[in-house]
């Protein structure tokens, strides 16, 4: 049951605590796009907003996602009241499973849509406690310690999302989470602009405000703009239509449904992410659809090719997402048919452009073709733009700015709007990981000197922070130059070596093409151990190995300007 108190004013927060700062700590989510966390911390009372993860970088092989650092929290689980969600994506919700148990599985709050996302993703992780979670409404207000929350709607790609107006003994801090304005949005209502308003007219302290598209001019464009180009698509398409496009894009997955259903096709879902998305959100109402409308995907071939269309993950070009599967000819079901168009429903992230390039080319040597957003209106994104992050400021009128959910430079950018529409420059407060932010009980704000832990604890399969720097650090080099091993046997009594050293090439050379560089490696290491070795007194055989490593190491180098990771053993028999 969620209470509903009356509002708690500044000024009767500031007689029940004592003058203690506000601490706002962001864990993640600045200097970046993803693992967003923030704590906000006063006196004995901590409450945490989103708890998401991150993507791995390209020189990160073999991560699956980097979550954020918690050990500032250790200790203080007790302290933690709640931990507040504001939508479903997983860069907001993706840590949870790894990270409630250890902040004492604290009660989370949630609205409906994000709460069938979260608990559908817990299944993954059968061996963790239940989660204490908490259902909200757009309209309702909690208590958590000292701090009091109220909800209120806005615009994102996923309906549900919510920002947060977080009264302290201090003031007001507005949290927006991802947002834009979207007047005329797909499976949703526009945002709530008369309860921002009403924010504002009570006074903010500091607005927390999503940069992502602080770069880009203009207003956001409508989820119902591309609801328009997607309904025009499918009238003018003779044959199948493959759309490829982000599963957390509910509104978008609405668009191609009442398409697809106007016009007479038969949809099919595909991709595990997509499917589960669907699922959730069919039951839950998100999703407005006929029982008719979807077939299996291995039903695609019992149709005409006018009178299907296929909705499927794999817009960036992911290696194992539905649509290169589908391009690559390795899918069970589909195979590219020549009048085939392929709709890439998504802007491309900085990283993905020759991947994506690469499978647009392969579909059109297939005598199919494809509409991507540089084409035709196929792709809103979910993020505020310049006059929207504008229209943010002089709603709240906040007394200071901090920029939220962003690399640096589109935190200063958003940073020069604020600038730009009256605020002091002193006000605004650019922030990064681990940095602490502070308000005192005047509302003077500041960004401090203190820092705290926030190292990326790497997802690797089953194991969560085992992979360090060291670890990654061996994965670069074997993904850059590979590897290279030298097996040497050595007779324990005369402590000479038995036979050749043993050469094996991994990503580096090919052994048997180059016989100079292999032999005279070994001649190497012949001397090596003949210099450290004798059969009078106790060999070292870990500095035996360390200067094989390093001899034949730099050797390599001089011959091929590359160095492998050189893996010397030592056998004595």
């Amino acid at each position: 049951m969620i209470r509903r108190p009356s509002s708690l004013s500044s000024e009767q927060a500031r007689r029940n605590y004592s003058k203690d700062n506000l601490r706002i700590i962001p864990l993640g989510g600045l200097e970046e796009i993803g693992r967003n966390m923030t704590v906000f911390e006063y006196g004995q009372d901590i409450i945490i907003v989103d708890m998401g993860l991150q993507f791995p970088d390209e020189d990160m092989p073999g991560i699956d996602y980097i979550i954020p650092d918690v050990t500032y929290l250790q200790g203080k689980e007790k302290k933690i009241r709640g931990v507040l969600i504001t939508h479903g994506h997983y860069d907001h919700i993706g840590a949870i499973p790894h990270l409630m148990e250890k902040l004492g599985n604290p009660p989370i709050y949630m609205t409906e849509l994000t709460r069938g996302i979260v608990i559908k993703r817990q299944e993954d992780y059968k061996d963790k406690a239940p989660l204490n979670i908490h259902t909200v409404k757009k309209i309702d207000r909690i208590r958590l310690g000292a701090f009091n929350i109220e909800f209120f709607h806005v615009n994102h790609t996923i309906p549900d999302a919510v920002g947060l107006a977080i009264t302290t003994p201090v003031g007001t801090i507005v949290h927006t989470g991802d947002f834009k304005f979207d007047h005329s949005p797909i499976s949703d209502a526009p945002a709530d602009v008369a309860k921002i308003a009403r924010l504002g007219s009570e006074g903010v302290l500091a607005l927390m405000s999503d940069s992502t598209d602080s770069q880009t001019p203009g207003y956001s464009l409508s989820e119902s703009k591309i609801a328009v180009t997607l309904d025009e698509i499918f009238q003018n398409t003779q044959g199948r239509l493959i759309i490829a496009t982000f599963s957390a894009l509910i509104s978008r997955i609405q668009s191609v449904v009442a398409a697809a259903e106007k016009h007479g096709r038969k949809l099919a879902v595909d991709g595990y992410s997509m499917r589960t998305n669907v699922e959730i959100a069919r039951a839950l109402g998100y999703l407005q659809t006929k029982k008719s409308t979807f077939i299996p995907i291995n039903k695609v071939n019992d149709y005409p090719d006018n009178k299907v269309a296929i909705i499927c993950t794999g817009a960036q070009g992911e290696a194992n997402a539905v649509l290169m599967r589908i391009v690559s000819g390795e899918h069970r079901f589909v195979k590219v048919h020549k009048d085939d168009t392929f709709v890439l429903s998504s802007s491309v992230i900085p990283g993905n452009e020759r991947t994506v390039q690469a499978i647009m080319d392969t579909i059109y040597r297939k005598d199919a073709k494809v509409i991507n957003y540089k084409m035709m209106d196929v792709h809103a994104g979910g993020h505020a733009r310049q006059e929207d992050l504008k229209m943010m400021i002089n709603l709240l009128r906040p007394k200071h700015l901090i920029p939220i959910h962003g690399n640096y430079y589109m935190l200063k950018l958003h940073g020069q709007l604020g600038i730009s529409v009256g605020m002091d420059p002193k006000n605004i407060l650019i922030g990064e990981n681990g940095r602490v932010i502070e308000f005192d009980y005047r509302g003077n704000g500041k960004v401090t000197e203190e820092k705290v832990p926030t190292e990326h604890i790497m997802v690797d399969g089953l194991g969560v922070g085992d992979i360090g720097q060291v670890v990654l650090r061996d994965r670069q080099v074997l993904a850059k130059d590979g590897m290279f091993t030298i097996i040497v046997i050595i007779d324990s009594k005369t402590k000479k070596i038995i036979g050749k050293p043993q050469v094996t090439s991994r990503g580096f050379i090919f052994v048997k093409e180059n016989f100079d560089l292999v032999n005279a490696t070994k001649k190497k290491v012949e001397e090596i151990v003949e210099k450290t070795t004798s059969p009078d007194t106790a060999v070292n055989w870990d500095y035996v190995k360390n200067n094989i490593r390093e001899t034949v190491g730099s050797y390599l180098y001089s011959k091929t300007q590359r160095r492998p990771m050189v893996l010397p053993v030592v056998i004595e028999v």
